[in-house]
């Protein structure tokens, strides 16, 4: 998540530092410590959670914990992560729904910090829960601002209650009234109050804030804070509570490139909880907030739950099972390939899906490099086949090759490695399906540890480090395999680009996918 990036590779290194230590000092924890001091303050984190965290961290560490663990710098990431949890809010809380509906759910929250938008993206995905949710105007001094509502309510598919064009112009509290009496008479479940904003925190603001929560008695306060607000956020968030009094919070833009510290302050200072997290500029751009989650992805230990999640939602689990089939039964081919990667589009951007993989804060230049259009140049090359071709890739001659590439917009030698990186993929995918171990070209047998390290070494005693069998066309044979093998593969599963092949811990993925021991 970009907003901790810059905090995330400050922890990242100081627990790297730490890693290096059979056993810690007094010394080696109070490094540590400053060290996590300083990079939370960077992070604009407000002062009073860095003592309080600092503290906590400090106390655990020097305690018995850690004296007496197998391993005492893992023990001090855990505590780390524990009190990050603790800070972030605990345990995740959802929204609590009215026993007589509609639910009524109302923004607050300074003008600029993402409301309108988010209240799009609550409907929508309330939408896809089963609820038929209502959208109500009641900004009515922002400027365009009731138009803007209802633009994002028509892309999430939603209802809007707008009696009053906006512009300075009608009674935000009377529409708010009257929006929630609408809802009842027109069977929606859930009401969204979209209230008004300011520059910043003043009398007039919370007093009309203040004044529609009286007369729509909302079952949930959410209090929209812009994740790159910085120190002033503890101050907002504090005037809003007094104000209004809020009963949760939603952090919106936590994929902006700010520090990020207000998402660390705010549940610690309120005491309220962090429900939502807004992570980009689409509907769907829109997680439940989980303090566990969000603190391994700080800490750059990933965020597998949520990734599954993602896929879940997007992979139909009939379809993954009939393709795990085909996969076994070697009927793999380029149409199947397809429905994989309209479905892998489905879960949204893939730099946020890899970025929640544990470790890739370390990899943040590969990620920036990796171009998301490339999934849409291989798609282009795949429809530019006829069905025949895609079904079976080996009749694919020069002419067709030529007639792909123009077709698709690329070059032959792009359609020949999306076929050469297929039929590798294909090949490897069959292989772990079956529960075996793939040869991948450059890295030989994933198979027992080091034991291709010492075929290699002995295959290097002989010329060349080539075959030494007595039988020519075989020796042949095999120089000509090894020398395959050493070839630096070029472009990666998708057909396109990269250089790096599947790790072990790629395999292990994709072979728990089939259910494989």
């Amino acid at each position: 998540m970009a907003t901790f990036g810059t905090l995330s590779d400050r922890l990242t290194e100081t627990f790297r530092n730490l890693r290096t230590k059979g056993k810690l000092t007094p010394a080696d924890v109070d490094g540590t410590v400053r060290e996590i001091r300083r990079a939370l303050l960077d992070a604009d984190v407000a002062l009073a959670v860095v003592k309080d965290f600092t503290a906590k961290v400090r106390e655990r560490a020097l305690g018995d914990e850690v004296n007496k663990a197998l391993n005492p710098a893992q023990q001090v990431v855990q505590i780390v992560n524990e009190e990050l949890i603790a800070i972030l809010g605990g345990e995740q809380r959802r929204l609590e729904f009215a026993k007589n509906p509609p639910t009524v759910i109302m923004l607050a929250g300074l003008q600029g910090s993402g409301k309108t938008t988010f209240a799009g993206k609550l409907a929508k995905q309330l939408e896809g829960e089963g609820h038929t949710p209502l959208l109500v105007a009641a900004d009515l001094q922002r400027p365009s601002a009731v138009n803007q509502l209802q633009v994002v309510a028509e892309r999430a598919g939603a209802t809007v209650f707008a009696p009053e064009p906006g512009n300075g112009v009608g009674d935000p509290i009377r529409v708010s009234k009257d929006g929630v009496d609408y809802a009842r008479r027109h069977q929606h479940d859930v009401v969204i109050i979209d209230t008004a904003g300011r520059l910043g925190v003043d009398a007039e603001l919370m007093k009309q804030a203040s004044d529609i929560r009286k007369a729509t008695s909302p079952d949930e306060v959410l209090f929209v804070i812009d994740a790159m607000i910085g120190q002033d956020a503890v101050n907002t968030a504090k005037a809003f509570q007094e104000g209004v009094d809020f009963t949760g919070v939603v952090l919106s833009k936590l994929d902006g490139d700010a520090r990020g510290g207000a998402a660390l302050s705010v549940a610690s200072v309120t005491g309220r909880p962090i429900i939502f997290a807004s992570t980009g500029e689409n509907l769907e751009d829109l997680e439940p907030f989980h303090p566990d989650r969000m603190a391994s992805r700080i800490l750059d230990l990933g965020d597998i739950l949520t990734l599954i999640e993602q896929a879940q939602q997007a992979f139909d689990e009939e379809e993954a099972m009939k393709m795990a089939e085909k996969l076994a039964n070697e009927a793999f081919t380029l149409e199947d390939f397809l429905d994989q990667l309209q479905q892998m589009k489905k879960m949204g951007s893939m730099k946020k899906m890899l970025g929640m993989l544990p470790g890739m804060g370390q990899m943040k230049q590969q990620l920036e490099d990796f171009d998301e259009r490339e999934i849409d140049r291989t798609e282009a090359i795949i429809r530019s086949m006829t069905p025949g071709e895609r079904r079976n890739p080996k009749i694919l001659n020069g002419s067709r090759r030529m007639r792909i590439a123009k077709g698709s917009g690329m070059t032959v030698t792009d359609v020949n490695q999306l076929v050469q990186r297929f039929e590798q993929a294909a090949k490897m995918m069959k292989t772990v399906a079956r529960g075996g171990t793939p040869n991948i070209p450059g890295m030989g047998p994933m198979g027992k540890p080091g034991a291709s390290s010492k075929r290699g070494k002995k295959g290097a005693k002989g010329k060349g480090g080539g075959s030494r069998s007595g039988n020519p066309a075989k020796r042949a044979a095999e120089n000509a395999g090894l020398a395959t093998s050493n070839t630096t593969p070029t472009g990666t599963g998708f057909g396109l680009g990269g250089q790096k092949a599947p790790s072990e811990a790629d395999l292990a993925e994709i072979q728990k996918l089939f259910g494989k021991g």
